[in-house]
């Protein structure tokens, strides 16, 4: 284990692709029977842990073993407590606006321009993001401190990312905060715990790969995570719908967009 081993490593890479690829095709099937291609919203998080237990068996006698154990383990529950989460949120519920709305845009068979703009782009994104996974786990250099920072941030991330989902759901589950904006616990600080979480865990992975290289090269994962949830279908098209709702102008006003801050006072009157 005195150097990175390029040829385990890319044969890990199609490994992880056939994986995924198969997942995809399971989810692909049980949104037929079920009716509604939302599905997949479950699969996300299982899409990394399919990743993390990949490359963990590949890398076996190639990267240092608690680098290995830890790439495991923490996209291993942080992807399964997700996947639970979005699991219960969607059982019983129809099909999200967002897939409508974008298969409605489809000019020949719905199924297959779901299958590319959905299912296919979303394994490619978990593939790339999944990166320092990937490459962490053929390190064999011993985890330093960057290494034990990143562990820290991951730990920041699912905390924001569980309690944040876990006080929206005790908010939506009193029918008095019906159409009301949520403003207690870690929503007084942020508009998106969740998000900022997730993007905490991302940033905390890639740092555990980063401890040498090849794995600061992979500084691109957390990067396309942090846009996506910020720019792309999170925050944005959430804020979209939110914006609709009674007081939300004024939370917006006093509450930061994603990283945690005391909340704003109010402007005086002119």
């Amino acid at each position: 284990m005195s150097s990175f081993d390029t040829s385990a490593f890319f044969e890990t890479v199609g490994w992880s692709a056939a994986a995924v690829a198969v997942v995809l095709l399971a989810t692909f099937g049980c949104a037929k029977i079920a009716g509604r291609h939302n599905v997949i919203d479950t699969t996300w998080g299982l899409l990394f842990v399919t990743a993390a237990v990949v490359s963990f068996v590949c890398s076996a006698g190639y990267g240092d073993g608690l680098r290995r154990y830890l790439l495991l383990l923490l996209p291993g529950l942080w992807g399964l407590r997700l996947a639970y989460y979005v699991l219960r949120r969607s059982l019983g519920k129809g099909e999200d606006p967002r897939y409508d709305e974008m298969l409605n845009k489809a000019k020949g068979n719905r199924d297959l321009y779901a299958l590319r703009m959905v299912y296919v782009l979303q394994g490619l994104l978990a593939l790339v993001i999944s990166s320092p996974i990937i490459v962490g786990a053929f390190e064999p250099r011993p985890l330093r401190v960057v290494g034990w920072l990143g562990v820290a941030v991951w730990a920041v991330g699912l905390f924001f990312e569980a309690v944040g989902d876990a006080q929206m759901q005790t908010w939506r589950a009193d029918p008095a905060h019906k159409g009301q904006v949520i403003d207690v616990g870690l929503w007084r600080y942020t508009r998106h715990p969740n998000y900022f979480g997730d993007a905490c865990v991302w940033w905390g992975t890639f740092l555990i790969a980063a401890d040498s290289l090849p794995g600061v090269v992979t500084i691109y994962a957390p990067i396309i995570m942090t846009l996506l949830l910020t720019k792309g279908s999170g925050a944005r098209i959430l804020e979209k719908h939110m914006s609709k709702r009674d007081g939300w102008e004024e939370y917006a006003a006093r509450t930061s967009m994603f990283f945690p801050l005391p909340p704003r006072k109010p402007r005086a009157a002119a």
